[in-house]
């Protein structure tokens, strides 16, 4: 298994909302990203920045390069465009973050 961690950008004043629509998730995207190898997957807020930090693992044959392609993550990327920083195709913003420690 491979950790990956990575930010993305809150809008403001959504926070309440962002974590509303994540208790509700769409148990069709759970699997879509259980399907794609993705498992412990938490996302953390710096409530003074509104940046979102997310950290997952993935198998190493996992299939997130595909995920971009797949409806259900489409029509998710499109129900959270208003609230966060999205690329015109409502695609998150996402910044690659570089592990610098890692305690196993």
């Amino acid at each position: 298994m491979e950790q990956i961690g990575f930010r993305m950008q809150l809008n403001a004043g959504q926070a309440d909302e962002y974590r509303r629509r994540h208790d509700e998730i769409w148990p069709e995207l759970v699997t879509l990203l259980k399907d794609a190898g993705i498992s412990d997957y938490s996302i953390f807020l710096h409530e003074e920045t509104l940046s979102l930090f997310a950290v997952l693992r993935r198998t190493a044959d996992h299939g997130m390069d595909s995920l971009p392609l797949d409806p259900v993550m489409q029509r998710w990327w499109e129900h959270m465009a208003d609230i966060m920083a999205s690329e015109n195709n409502n695609e998150p913003v996402v910044e690659s973050l570089e592990r610098v420690f890692h305690l196993a």
